[in-house]
């Protein structure tokens, strides 16, 4: 966790020293992301499922999706520190909900989506 603080504060000076601070509104934080997010998905577009798996094996590949990746860590981070909400934080939260949502019992082996929690 101190990894992720560490990496929001070091994204909070890289826009700062630019002044770039007044372009990292919530809105354009989440446009650049979901870019990034288009940029990730195009490497992958046409792989089957069996190729995707592997995809890190091809170095050059591998640099690629790795890039991409960075990327979306990158404006996720930023968007979150921007809003003040905790990544790993929410993730649990989420994942809590998630446990709810979904039981093992009946889904266990389903792709199927679950209804809204009431």
């Amino acid at each position: 966790m101190a990894e992720l603080h560490g990496l929001a504060h070091r994204l909070q000076k890289f826009a700062e020293v630019r002044d770039w601070e007044r372009f990292h509104t919530p809105k354009n934080l989440t446009m650049a992301l979901a870019g990034e997010v288009g940029e990730l998905l195009a490497e992958l577009q046409w792989l089957t499922p069996a190729e995707s798996s592997t995809a890190m094996e091809d170095p050059r590949f591998a640099t690629r999706l790795r890039s991409e990746v960075g990327d979306v860590m990158i404006y996720l981070t930023r968007l979150a520190d921007v809003l003040g909400i905790d990544l790993v934080e929410a993730a649990h939260a989420k994942l809590d909900e998630s446990e709810e949502r979904y039981s093992v019992a009946e889904y266990h082996g389903s792709a199927r989506k679950a209804p809204p929690l009431a």
